[in-house]
């Protein structure tokens, strides 16, 4: 008998308990996510700009936005890592190896010693979350006014988050809420154990769709950061289709004679 446990639902909060205690993944799985992040970057400059023009842009329009956006979004995405490199290399440690260390060294209660803890994972994860804000808006509008410096397009995301942090913020909230509906869901259903045959098939399939699910949602993250960044910048128009006018091609100009 094969047996299939819940590791789907254990691997989702490993990976999260990883990011909050700053360990880094084996190295194998380091090959494996630089080889994502790079195809990433080169989709997401043909995503956002197919979601700015409201319009399909079909296979040529949106490959050769990626490939003209690549290297902007590839120096941007260097300058995240960068960052996320300097939080968890320096920031993570000094918190929580230096000051949590101070503040809970007299505690004799292993409870308060918790909360101290739970506390800091809340602020830490609050920086992380901010500088993704960050670095999302600056995509954004690093391929939506097609911008060739990434420092230019983070100091412009920066002042769109200090004038409109409510905004970001609950458009955020309410994007998150769908991805924790998702886990909720998964956590629910994710397959227990199971032998050969249509059970596993079924498991197997259960899972194929809890990533589609994922892609989905991640998707509607960029969809909607577009939408709210181009309405209150005027920029609703700034890539849309132009308006239809005839003629719309020389065969109607032909039909007109």
């Amino acid at each position: 008998m094969i047996g299939v446990t819940p590791s789907r639902c254990a691997s989702t909060l490993d990976s999260l308990s990883r990011v909050l205690d700053a360990r880094y993944p084996p190295a194998t799985l380091m090959w494996l996510f630089g080889g994502y992040l790079a195809l990433w970057t080169f989709l997401s400059g043909g995503i956002i700009d197919r979601y700015a023009r409201q319009r399909p842009t079909r296979a040529h329009g949106f490959f050769s936005a990626c490939g003209r956006l690549w290297f902007r979004l590839a120096r941007l995405t260097a300058l995240a890592g960068l960052v996320y490199w300097l939080l968890f290399e320096y920031v993570h440690p000094w918190l929580f190896l230096d000051v949590l260390r101070d503040l809970t060294r007299g505690l004799g209660v292993e409870r308060s010693t918790f909360l101290w803890r739970l506390l800091f994972y809340l602020a830490f994860g609050t920086v992380l979350l901010t500088i993704n804000l960050l670095f999302d808006y600056a995509r954004i509008r690093l391929v939506v006014e097609d911008r060739r410096s990434a420092l230019g397009a983070l100091r412009g995301a920066l002042r769109f988050l200090w004038h409109h942090p409510l905004q970001v913020a609950a458009l955020y909230a309410l994007n998150g809420l769908g991805f924790v509906l998702l886990l909720a869901l998964w956590f629910a259903a994710s397959p227990g154990v199971y032998g050969t045959g249509l059970a596993m098939w079924a498991a197997f399939a259960a899972g194929q769709l809890y990533l589609v699910a994922r892609v989905a949602i991640k998707l509607h993250f960029l969809a909607s950061q577009t939408a709210l960044f181009q309405s209150h910048l005027a920029h609703a128009g700034y890539t849309a289709a132009p308006a239809p006018a005839w003629p719309e091609s020389p065969a109607a100009v032909l039909i007109t004679r």
